[in-house]
Parts: C-alpha cells; sequence; structure tokens
C-alpha cells in the first residue's frame, strides 16, 4: 500500500514566531500602563481565565472516554504523543483489539511511517458490538482486515475544527464528520469518544463504533 505523506508547513510557525516578536516589542515601549496590565494578568483570576480559554481548550484532548487515558507513562497523552501512531496506539488499553488488527494486518509499519495523517481508532468495546463469529472472521481475512483498517485513516491531520465535512481515506472512499465544539460523529453513526489525541505523526479520535467502508 502506498500511503501519500503531506509535506510539513514550517510558514506557520514562522509567522507566530513573529507575531510573538512584535507583541514582546510592542509592551515592552508602552511604560507604566504596560506595568499595570501585566501585575493584571498575573493575577490569579487572570491566569485561570487563561486557563480555560478557547484556545487552550482547542490543543487538548476532549471527551469522556480521556478520563481512562492513563495519566502517566508510555500511554498517557504526554506519551503518546512521542510515538508514532500504531506504538502509541499499543500503550492505550482502550485500543488494544485495534492493535491486534493492526499487527494481523501487517500496517504498523505503514501507520508509523505516515506522516500527518488522522486516524478514527475503535475502542476494544466498539469491536465487541461486532457478532464474534464476525469479527473472527474479519481477522482472519487479512485482505478486508487491510480494507476496513485503511478507511479509519485520513491523510490529512484534522483538527477539531477541521473535522466536520467530508474527508478521503486510505482506502479509497470517504468519511464523512459532523458536530462542533466536543461533540462529533463519524459517519453519522461512529461517535468521538476522546478526540484530538495527538502522536508523533497522528492526531487520533476514538471512537465507539468500527467503521465499514461499501463493500
Amino acid at each position: 500500500m502506498r500511503i501519500s505523506l503531506l509535506r510539513s508547513r514550517p510558514f506557520a510557525a514562522l509567522l507566530a514566531a513573529g507575531s510573538l516578536a512584535l507583541t514582546l516589542g510592542a509592551c515592552s515601549s508602552s511604560g507604566s500602563a504596560t506595568d499595570s496590565a501585566s501585575q493584571a494578568a498575573s493575577s490569579p483570576a487572570a491566569m485561570s481565565s487563561a486557563a480555560v480559554s478557547p484556545a487552550t481548550i482547542a490543543d487538548q484532548p476532549f471527551g469522556a472516554a480521556c478520563a481512562a487515558v492513563p495519566k502517566d507513562g508510555a500511554g498517557s497523552f504526554t506519551g503518546m504523543a512521542k510515538d508514532p501512531v500504531a506504538t502509541a496506539a499499543s500503550n492505550n488499553p482502550l485500543l488494544s483489539t485495534l492493535v491486534t488488527a493492526v499487527k494481523q494486518a501487517g500496517l504498523v509499519d505503514t501507520l508509523n511511517s505516515a506522516q500527518n495523517i488522522t486516524v478514527f481508532a475503535p475502542t476494544n468495546d466498539a469491536f465487541a458490538k461486532l457478532p464474534k463469529a464476525d469479527l473472527d472472521a474479519l481477522l482472519a481475512d487479512k485482505a478486508k482486515l487491510t480494507k476496513v483498517l485503511t478507511y479509519h485513516v485520513s491523510p490529512d491531520r484534522l483538527s477539531p475544527a477541521a473535522l466536520p465535512g467530508k474527508h478521503p481515506s486510505l482506502e479509497g472512499a470517504d468519511l464523512t464528520a459532523g458536530g462542533s465544539g466536543q461533540d462529533f460523529t463519524v459517519n453519522d453513526g461512529a461517535k468521538v469518544l476522546c478526540g484530538n489525541v495527538q502522536t508523533a505523526n497522528a492526531t487520533v479520535y476514538i471512537v465507539d463504533t468500527v467503521l465499514m467502508p461499501a463493500s
């Protein structure tokens, strides 16, 4: 399977650095008014407000199932961010069945070497919704398993703001996401339980249903 890898875009980082430099320059030259503003901003009330700002929330994982993710170690959000996506998933207790399926399909290296992708990752409970005979048959059929698993991967790294809409999958068929804020669904049925989870090469949305491409 060949995956079209996306090139990173350093311009956003450069613009952000330039904007920060201009802001710092303006602050350093604004005299006593700036000193007063700085004192106000450093107050506990201001710091509390900054901690829950929309920008801060948008950068964090969200969803009820996020509470089940370990607080520290390789399976934590911080630990997962250091590893490529298949390795990161292997350390997450919610995704052990998915990891078994990925290994069975021989997709570990494919997913780990991809760049800037989005993975819709079914939980163990999502796989458990499938009749056991159907799940066993899927795991035993490498071609079909590969088709199903690659349908859960988009070649675009999607932030929550970019998630609503139609997106291509590596399988070939499109995925459609809907919702806003912290409430999203995929293909009108799969609910995002824990979203915006970052790994070294992917953004992960943990979902409650196995997505099935058209036959």
